[in-house]
């Protein structure tokens, strides 16, 4: 079990450079497939970017403790200050550009990151929340020289290395608006394994155990909901309430734990996914109300 479970930890946090198709998430799986996943791994090829912004931007690279880091950044006339966006899991800034025209339509600068080992950033390894956290304040870094407010948005792994970044790592932006953090790199092994109609005790933990320990961190540790009790940052927090992978009980121990001011909007038939796609006026309405607050 061991030995499974060490090699499942390494495809999911290792990506393969060569070019194929992504294994399905868990619920869209028949049940032979899911048997032949549990057996062999996912397939994880290297995120890429599918898609380049139609409106101007320029490519900047950043330095992170995880290598070379690439970015789009996008100015407009008079920004009402600058907002930072962060992809989830096997994802990349591509997709998030529907999120980014929208804040640049909204009056604000925008600057889209990939996280290393995600699209043209360097590197092929994913540790799901925490060493991207080195990323969001390596961002941070350089927007804070810059004249104007940052404000970060976020989803998934994304919202959690937000969460780890200002809780451990000193980043003060003015906001958050956060999309469906997981409560803890346990609870979100457990929900994959539901996912498959399989007891996840022990081989989730076991899974945790052996992905901390081939990325040199301690994966019981990385638990959103700890971060958020030490995190004073001002938030936004969204969740969809048909997602599968994110329960109602973790984001809302999430939203309990938030030390600083806080509002949250959940979106009904929603699931793990961007949230314009069934509720676009919501989506934006309440961003656009939550940041012209701040």
């Amino acid at each position: 079990m061991n030995v499974v479970a060490a090699f499942h930890a390494w495809r999911f946090t290792h990506f393969v450079v060569e070019d194929g198709i992504h294994t399905n998430n868990p619920e869209q799986l028949t049940a032979s497939q899911r048997l032949w996943v549990l057996l062999t791994g996912i397939k994880n090829p290297k995120p890429v970017n599918q898609a380049r912004p139609d409106f101007p931007y320029v490519t900047l690279y950043l330095s992170s403790p995880n290598g070379q880091l690439e970015s789009w950044y996008s100015a407009v006339p008079e920004p009402r200050g600058t907002v930072a966006l962060f992809h989830g899991y096997t994802s990349s800034k591509s997709k998030l550009l529907t999120e980014a025209a929208t804040f640049r339509r909204l009056g604000y600068n925008v600057l889209l990151t990939d996280f290393a080992g995600n699209g043209g950033s360097a590197g092929n390894v994913c540790t799901v929340g925490h060493h991207e956290a080195e990323d969001v304040a390596a961002v941070m870094r350089l927007l804070q020289r810059r004249p104007g407010a940052v404000y970060i948005y976020a989803n998934s792994m994304g919202a959690v290395a937000t969460l780890r970044a200002e809780a451990e790592l000193g980043v003060r932006p003015i906001a958050n608006v956060l999309e469906c953090p997981y409560g803890s790199m346990l609870q979100t092994a457990q929900s994959r394994f539901r996912s498959m109609h399989v007891p996840s005790f022990p081989m989730a933990n076991l899974l945790v155990f052996w992905g901390g320990l081939e990325n040199n961190f301690w994966a019981f540790d990385l638990d959103a909901t700890t971060y958020a009790a030490r995190t004073s940052t001002p938030t936004l927090l969204l969740w969809g309430k048909a997602d599968p992978r994110v329960t109602r009980s973790e984001t809302d121990a999430i939203y309990a734990a938030l030390r600083g001011p806080k509002q949250r909007q959940y979106f009904p038939r929603s699931g793990h996914e961007p949230y314009w796609w069934k509720h676009q006026t919501l989506w934006e309405q309440t961003i656009q109300d939550y940041l012209s607050q701040q």
